[in-house]
Protein backbone atom coordinates (compact mmCIF):
# COMPACT_ATOMS: atom_id res chain seq x y z
CA UNK A 1 0.00 0.00 0.00
CA UNK A 2 2.69 2.43 0.45
CA UNK A 3 4.16 2.14 -2.65
CA UNK A 4 0.58 3.44 -4.28
CA UNK A 5 1.14 6.85 -2.63
CA UNK A 6 3.86 8.56 -4.34
CA UNK A 7 1.70 7.90 -7.21
CA UNK A 8 -1.64 9.36 -5.88
CA UNK A 9 1.01 12.36 -5.23
CA UNK A 10 3.19 12.58 -8.56
CA UNK A 11 -0.42 12.40 -10.56
CA UNK A 12 -1.94 15.41 -8.64
CA UNK A 13 1.42 17.54 -8.54
CA UNK A 14 0.94 16.80 -12.70
CA UNK A 15 -2.67 17.60 -12.64
CA UNK A 16 -2.00 20.94 -10.52
CA UNK A 17 0.99 21.50 -13.06
CA UNK A 18 -1.33 21.27 -16.09
CA UNK A 19 -4.05 23.28 -14.56
CA UNK A 20 -1.49 26.35 -13.21
CA UNK A 21 -0.22 26.15 -16.92
CA UNK A 22 -3.44 26.46 -18.56
CA UNK A 23 -4.88 29.50 -16.09
CA UNK A 24 -1.44 30.91 -16.91
CA UNK A 25 -0.71 30.02 -20.39
CA UNK A 26 -3.76 28.81 -22.04
CA UNK A 27 -5.64 31.44 -23.39
CA UNK A 28 -2.76 33.22 -24.83
CA UNK A 29 -1.81 29.33 -26.54
CA UNK A 30 -5.40 29.39 -27.78
CA UNK A 31 -5.15 32.40 -29.18
CA UNK A 32 -2.09 31.93 -30.97
CA UNK A 33 -2.85 28.15 -32.58
CA UNK A 34 -6.55 29.86 -33.30
CA UNK A 35 -4.70 32.60 -35.12
CA UNK A 36 -2.42 30.15 -36.84
CA UNK A 37 -4.50 27.66 -38.08
CA UNK A 38 -7.93 29.48 -38.43
CA UNK A 39 -10.15 26.45 -36.87
CA UNK A 40 -10.71 26.77 -33.07
CA UNK A 41 -11.41 22.96 -33.08
CA UNK A 42 -8.05 22.39 -34.33
CA UNK A 43 -6.80 24.95 -31.65
CA UNK A 44 -7.88 23.78 -29.06
CA UNK A 45 -6.69 20.58 -30.17
CA UNK A 46 -3.14 21.83 -29.91
CA UNK A 47 -3.76 23.29 -26.70
CA UNK A 48 -4.79 20.14 -25.26
CA UNK A 49 -1.61 17.92 -27.00
CA UNK A 50 0.42 21.01 -25.55
CA UNK A 51 0.00 20.35 -22.14
CA UNK A 52 0.04 16.57 -22.61
CA UNK A 53 3.37 17.22 -23.66
CA UNK A 54 4.53 19.13 -20.85
CA UNK A 55 2.49 17.04 -18.22
CA UNK A 56 4.70 14.03 -20.18
CA UNK A 57 7.90 16.15 -19.61
CA UNK A 58 7.02 18.38 -16.60
CA UNK A 59 10.96 17.69 -15.34
CA UNK A 60 12.07 19.55 -18.51
CA UNK A 61 10.27 22.70 -17.41
CA UNK A 62 12.09 25.54 -15.40
CA UNK A 63 10.84 28.08 -13.40
CA UNK A 64 12.85 30.29 -14.62
CA UNK A 65 11.07 34.06 -16.54
CA UNK A 66 9.73 32.87 -19.62
CA UNK A 67 11.16 29.85 -20.42
CA UNK A 68 8.01 27.95 -19.66
CA UNK A 69 5.75 30.18 -21.74
CA UNK A 70 8.72 30.04 -24.79
CA UNK A 71 8.36 26.02 -24.13
CA UNK A 72 5.07 26.35 -24.11
CA UNK A 73 4.64 28.14 -27.47
CA UNK A 74 7.52 25.92 -29.52
CA UNK A 75 5.47 23.02 -28.57
CA UNK A 76 2.31 24.62 -29.81
CA UNK A 77 4.56 25.89 -32.79
CA UNK A 78 5.82 22.51 -33.59
CA UNK A 79 2.48 20.41 -33.16
CA UNK A 80 0.93 22.42 -35.95
CA UNK A 81 3.86 22.17 -38.02
CA UNK A 82 3.43 18.44 -37.67
CA UNK A 83 0.07 18.23 -38.48
CA UNK A 84 0.45 21.17 -41.40
CA UNK A 85 2.85 18.58 -42.90
CA UNK A 86 1.22 15.11 -42.36
CA UNK A 87 -1.94 17.00 -43.89
CA UNK A 88 -0.04 18.05 -47.25
CA UNK A 89 1.44 14.51 -47.41
CA UNK A 90 -2.07 12.74 -47.99
CA UNK A 91 -4.04 13.18 -50.91
CA UNK A 92 -7.20 15.71 -50.63
CA UNK A 93 -9.99 14.65 -49.27
CA UNK A 94 -13.47 14.94 -51.50
CA UNK A 95 -16.90 14.94 -50.51
CA UNK A 96 -19.12 12.51 -51.45
CA UNK A 97 -21.25 13.45 -54.09
CA UNK A 98 -23.51 12.45 -56.81
CA UNK A 99 -20.60 13.15 -59.35
CA UNK A 100 -18.31 11.09 -57.98
CA UNK A 101 -18.34 7.16 -59.60
CA UNK A 102 -18.98 4.55 -57.36
CA UNK A 103 -16.29 2.20 -56.34
CA UNK A 104 -16.77 -1.24 -58.17
CA UNK A 105 -18.34 -4.01 -55.98
CA UNK A 106 -15.83 -7.14 -55.69
CA UNK A 107 -16.07 -8.59 -58.94
CA UNK A 108 -14.55 -12.17 -57.02
CA UNK A 109 -17.95 -14.26 -57.21
CA UNK A 110 -17.50 -13.58 -61.23
CA UNK A 111 -14.38 -14.67 -61.26
CA UNK A 112 -15.79 -18.01 -59.48
CA UNK A 113 -18.94 -18.60 -61.20
CA UNK A 114 -16.31 -18.07 -64.77
CA UNK A 115 -14.27 -21.07 -63.51
CA UNK A 116 -16.89 -23.49 -62.62
CA UNK A 117 -18.45 -22.82 -66.18
CA UNK A 118 -15.47 -23.47 -68.04
CA UNK A 119 -14.54 -26.62 -65.51
CA UNK A 120 -18.31 -27.58 -66.17
CA UNK A 121 -17.53 -27.15 -69.74
CA UNK A 122 -14.63 -29.83 -69.66
CA UNK A 123 -16.82 -32.36 -68.70
CA UNK A 124 -19.01 -32.18 -71.52
CA UNK A 125 -18.22 -33.81 -75.45
CA UNK A 126 -16.57 -31.52 -77.83
CA UNK A 127 -19.87 -30.78 -79.93
CA UNK A 128 -22.09 -30.22 -76.89
CA UNK A 129 -19.20 -27.99 -75.57
CA UNK A 130 -18.46 -26.02 -78.83
CA UNK A 131 -22.49 -25.12 -79.03
CA UNK A 132 -22.95 -23.99 -75.91
CA UNK A 133 -18.89 -21.89 -76.02
CA UNK A 134 -21.01 -19.78 -79.74
CA UNK A 135 -24.25 -19.23 -77.52
CA UNK A 136 -23.17 -18.55 -73.98
CA UNK A 137 -19.83 -17.79 -74.43
CA UNK A 138 -19.45 -15.57 -77.21
CA UNK A 139 -23.35 -14.64 -77.38
CA UNK A 140 -24.01 -16.05 -80.89
CA UNK A 141 -28.01 -16.50 -81.86
CA UNK A 142 -29.28 -19.69 -82.98
CA UNK A 143 -28.39 -19.08 -86.72
CA UNK A 144 -24.73 -17.94 -86.08
CA UNK A 145 -23.94 -21.14 -84.02
CA UNK A 146 -25.17 -22.72 -86.70
CA UNK A 147 -23.56 -21.51 -89.81
CA UNK A 148 -20.29 -20.84 -87.28
CA UNK A 149 -20.26 -24.77 -86.49
CA UNK A 150 -21.57 -26.08 -90.19
CA UNK A 151 -24.50 -27.74 -88.47
CA UNK A 152 -28.37 -26.83 -89.15
CA UNK A 153 -29.78 -25.11 -86.50
CA UNK A 154 -32.23 -28.16 -85.52
CA UNK A 155 -28.82 -29.82 -84.28
CA UNK A 156 -27.54 -26.15 -82.16
CA UNK A 157 -30.87 -26.53 -80.72
CA UNK A 158 -30.85 -29.88 -79.50
CA UNK A 159 -27.31 -29.94 -78.65
CA UNK A 160 -28.04 -26.92 -76.57
CA UNK A 161 -30.51 -29.00 -75.02
CA UNK A 162 -28.98 -32.45 -74.10
CA UNK A 163 -25.87 -30.44 -73.18
CA UNK A 164 -27.37 -28.00 -70.38
CA UNK A 165 -29.50 -30.81 -68.98
CA UNK A 166 -26.25 -33.01 -68.75
CA UNK A 167 -24.78 -30.19 -66.68
CA UNK A 168 -28.03 -29.90 -64.56
CA UNK A 169 -27.89 -33.40 -63.73
CA UNK A 170 -24.48 -33.23 -63.11
CA UNK A 171 -24.16 -29.94 -60.90
CA UNK A 172 -27.76 -29.54 -59.99
CA UNK A 173 -31.03 -27.01 -61.22
CA UNK A 174 -29.29 -23.80 -60.27
CA UNK A 175 -26.66 -24.16 -62.42
CA UNK A 176 -26.15 -20.45 -63.27
CA UNK A 177 -22.36 -19.90 -64.23
CA UNK A 178 -22.68 -20.35 -67.66
CA UNK A 179 -25.47 -17.30 -67.75
CA UNK A 180 -22.57 -15.40 -65.08
CA UNK A 181 -20.50 -16.03 -68.09
CA UNK A 182 -23.00 -15.32 -70.90
CA UNK A 183 -23.84 -11.62 -68.66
Amino acid sequence: MAGLWPRKRERASGEALVRSLYEEHGYALLAYATRITGDRAAAEDVLQETLLRAWKNASSLSDTEGSVRAWLFTVARNIMTDRFRAKASRPAEQAESETVVPVAKDHAPQVVDSMLAYQALDTLSEEHRDVLVELYLRGRSVTETAETLGIPPGTVKSRSHHALRKLRDRFGPTMTALEGVAG
